[in-house]
């Protein structure tokens, strides 16, 4: 696995690709005679990775580890000065003695985060979720989520979901279990965990844009239960003919954007993006940091080397006038707009937007506004203890677009390269799954994952919304059912049982006019054992994302558990899913150590 290092020198960023190091950054003097060595932490004690770290007699800035936010500096002097700064907490200015150790605190800033009305992503009919649960995540920010309850079947038989899926909660959940830490609870949205892998995808026939396939299993964490699997699978277009694109990348170079993992590790994914273009697709760069600039003016994809250059030149600083640049960024994709084309703004961000409109509910009012050009949003987030994964994911859902979030060079190049088209081409909007529930044979059910904002549940006014698919994307819904008496008789037999009535609605890329797929969901029960690895594989995915969730509804799940089924399932010649299974045997640690403190 390649990691980068940004070294400044003579202020000017040298990138460099390298294996993975204890220290973010290594001395470049020579001739010091003092080692200064120390750590970065906040006024709870907990470490601070990637604090910049300005040592003033050299005048260079290097970084607090990734991990335990501990840094080696080599000096000329014994006694030195250091500036130290991390974003969502106060500067410090301290003098040092260059043979002691170091314990800097930083004291966090105060960063009121405004809240907006915001849509459902499911809905059920004639029911009312109770319970709402506060949760804190320190300067990054995230929407409060209020898990999906039990629902019965005879009073709310009807239920639905948004199709848009996002990935960006699975690379987000990754970076904190690679750190060593749990993630927070609201950055933990079950379905796309479930989604990442895109498992089961079947291609459509040639004339349809979706294919469903349902699946019934028992539930493995609740034997009393059983899951309902709806897969849909969107049509998958030939990159060699897809539309040409009209591409205006919109990238933060605000002082914020200054670290290692932020401006550098965006370059190096547009960089990798821009060599699959085609002479008939057009780039323009908009850059916001300070102030707003078009960089680059709208360039043919056949003058690569312009463009790459272009992109290399990028440097950090300033404020951040993000609402702003959005708006220059869509004047220019309208003024290139390709009737037929692919026109897409493509910001990529901390999103840390401080000056201007700022708010959720400014930023969806701004977007919604735009996207009535025929302009879609696609939102590329970075960094970390200050990720405001709120405001991303209003970007990405009110610019008809999607959301990705980037924490290593390996998933820039899937999101950029590998899943291409699902992230940059789309071929239907506004579309959302209905369901009506058969209560003759569903007593109960429970949908898993696609948990509303507390806000857009406050809000009695709010409706489901549909939304964008990609081409060859898959989305996966986990539905746990309790079974009626005279479903549990026709399960031990082999014939159809029948659940449920799906309709799946949607209007076709460019196209006003709305679409409806009915589907008559009966099928035969399947035991676990025997259903397709990728079913198992997801309900594994769904016991991991409900373990670090704290679900209600999964209170007896061990790690063993997971960690088997993750086993017994994987393919190991797809390394995602590979990585998965290491990411779990790190999650049973990080959260096994939190028990036995708790025990303790």
């Amino acid at each position: 696995m390649l990691n980068y290092l940004v070294i400044y020198v003579n202020g000017c960023p040298l990138r460099k690709s390298i294996t993975y190091l204890l220290f973010l950054l290594l001395p470049l003097c020579s001739n010091a005679q003092y080692y200064l060595r120390g750590e970065v932490k906040d006024n709870k004690n907990k470490p601070l990775p990637y604090a910049k770290i300005f040592l003033h007699s050299l005048r260079m800035n290097y970084y607090s580890g990734a991990g335990s936010a501990t840094f080696g500096i080599n000096s000329r002097l014994q006694y030195d000065s250091l500036t130290i700064s991390l974003e969502g907490y106060e500067t410090k200015t301290i003098r040092v003695k260059t043979d002691q150790w170091q314990t800097i605190l930083l004291k966090p800033t105060i960063d009121a985060v405004s809240k907006s009305r915001t849509k459902l992503i499911s809905y059920t009919k004639d029911h009312s979720h109770l319970s709402f649960k506060n949760w804190y995540a320190g300067d990054e920010t995230y929407f409060q989520l209020v898990e999906n309850v039990v629902v019965d079947a005879k009073s709310s038989p009807h239920t639905g979901y948004s199709l848009n899926v996002n990935k960006a909660a699975y690379s987000n959940v990754r970076r904190f279990i690679n750190m060593g830490s749990e993630a927070p609870v609201d950055a933990v949205r079950t379905e796309e965990l479930i989604n990442y892998f895109n498992l089961d995808y079947q291609a459509p026939g040639h004339d349809s844009i979706f294919r469903i396939n349902t699946k019934l299993t028992s539930c493995p964490w609740n034997e009393k239960n059983d899951l309902l699997f709806i897969n849909v699978s969107a049509k998958q277009l030939d990159l060699n003919n897809v539309p040409p694109g009209n591409f205006v990348f919109l990238i933060d170079v605000s002082g914020s954007m200054d670290m290692p993992n932020r401006l550098p590790l965006l370059k190096a994914a547009f960089q990798l993006f821009v060599k699959n273009l085609r002479p008939v697709d057009t780039v323009s760069i908009v850059t916001y940091g300070g102030f707003i600039q078009v960089w680059l003016d709208p360039t043919s994809g056949g003058e690569k080397e312009k463009i790459l250059k272009s992109i290399e030149s990028l440097e950090a600083a300033g404020d951040t006038p993000g609402a702003s640049a959005i708006k220059i960024a869509y004047q220019l994709a309208r003024k290139r707009f390709i009737k037929g084309g692919n026109n897409r703004v493509i910001l990529a961000t901390d999103g840390d937007f401080n000056v201007g409109e700022t708010s959720e509910k400014a930023l969806d009012e701004l977007i919604t506004k735009q996207r009535q050009s025929g302009v879609y949003l696609t939102c590329l987030g970075v960094g970390m203890g200050n990720l405001k994964d709120s405001k991303l994911q209003t970007l990405a859902k009110n610019g008809n677009g999607n959301y990705a979030y980037l924490d290593e060079i390996q998933e820039a190049e899937r999101v950029l390269v590998k899943e291409l088209t699902q992230t940059f081409y789309t071929v239907a909007d506004d579309a959302f799954m209905s369901i009506h529930m058969n209560p003759d044979m569903v007593k109960s059910y429970r949908l898993i994952g696609f948990d509303n904002k507390k806000e857009a549940l406050s809000d009695s006014t709010n409706l489901l919304e549909g939304g964008e698919i990609g081409s060859g994307a898959g989305v996966m819904a986990i539905l746990e059912i309790t079974a009626t008496e005279k479903m549990q008789q026709q399960k031990k037999s082999s014939q159809n049982i029948n659940l449920a009535n799906l309709e799946l609605k949607y209007t076709q890329y460019q196209d006003s006019i709305s679409n409806l797929i009915p589907y008559k969901i009966q099928i035969p029960y399947q035991s676990f054992d025997s259903i397709e690895n990728a079913y198992k594989l997801a309900s594994a995915v769904s016991m991991f994302g409900q373990k670090i969730r704290n679900s209600n509804y999964a209170p007896g799940l061990s790690w063993n558990t997971i960690k088997k089924l993750v086993k017994s399932s994987i393919d190991p010649n797809i390394y995602i899913q590979k990585e998965f299974l290491v990411l779990v045997e790190k999650s049973a640690k990080i959260y096994g150590r939190r028990k036995k403190e708790s025990n303790r």
